[in-house]
């Protein structure tokens, strides 16, 4: 029986963009982006398209969905799963769905995607995004859809309707088992994600994203209001002081350091 999977990415601002080039507009309450310095797919997301592919690899008449939600997406960077091999990429876009730090409303959004793809066995996510770092949007997609949830997960095996997943603790791993259809959420202990080869690209190249808006989704109106409101977004100032202490000689250096480290009640 052919396994169908969903995953879930999104396009983030570079993790690796130099803090000189991070602004923040705070009439708008959005970062700016900043010039030069492509967008990325979120990596934990990338690890999460590399779990689909090694399912399709022992399995290859898995079908692997993509669905990603967002605004002003680079056709390069967001192909990039269908490069690697994934079949089908689903855009999510629409005015109300631009600079959404709501995860309940994120979540919404993608649950109510996954239902519209209809049929599925696994959703498979990254742990959290490089952007907001949360983590709340796959949970709460499998709160909406009523799935088993399982998280950190550094190895995925499906067999005869049932999943196993490897879930990353602080002094090793566990093993946990559940019925599909499911949602499991994919860790950097996952492995590095495969490259996309020259075929992989100039196949991705030929296939053109299915776009949808909130009207396709069904969403009205009063459904589109996030539950949360951005009071203010800053990027936060510290200043540092640094005092020399100098004496006669190192003996005296270190004696006048100790009388300004008690007079700090330091020690």
């Amino acid at each position: 029986m052919p396994l169908n999977v969903i995953v879930c990415i999104k396009q983030v601002m570079d993790p690796e963009t130099p803090a000189s080039a991070f602004r923040v507009n705070r009439e708008t309450r959005q970062v700016v982006v900043p010039v030069g310095i492509p967008p990325v797919v979120n990596g934990f997301d990338e690890n999460a398209v590399e779990a689909a592919l090694r399912l399709k690899d022992a399995a290859p008449d898995t079908a692997i969905t993509v669905i990603a939600m967002g605004k002003g997406f680079q056709t390069d960077v967001i192909k990039k799963p269908l490069s690697m091999g994934c079949d089908q990429l689903i855009l999510l876009q629409d005015p109300s769905f631009e600079n959404v730090p709501d995860a309940s409303f994120v979540a919404s959004v993608l649950a109510a995607a996954i239902k519209k793809v209809g049929q599925f066995d696994l959703v498979l996510c990254g742990r959290q995004a490089s952007d907001w770092d949360m983590a709340h949007v796959p949970l709460g997609i499998a709160e909406m859809l009523n799935l088993a949830v399982m998280t950190l997960a550094k190895k995925v095996q499906v067999t005869d309707g049932r999943i196993r997943v490897d879930r990353v603790l602080p002094d090793g791993y566990e093993v946990v088992e559940a019925s599909l259809p499911a949602l499991v959420t994919i860790s950097n202990e996952l492995g590095q994600p495969r490259y996309p080869s020259l075929r992989g690209i100039m196949a991705a190249g030929r296939k053109q994203p299915t776009v949808w808006t909130a009207a396709d989704l069904g969403f009205n109106a009063g459904q589109l209001a996030p539950k949360l409101e951005l009071i203010d977004l800053f990027v936060p100032t510290s200043e540092k002081v640094c005092e020399v202490i100098k004496g006669e000689d190192d003996a005296d250096s270190g004696r006048l350091l100790a009388l300004k480290l008690r007079e700090q009640k330091l020690i």
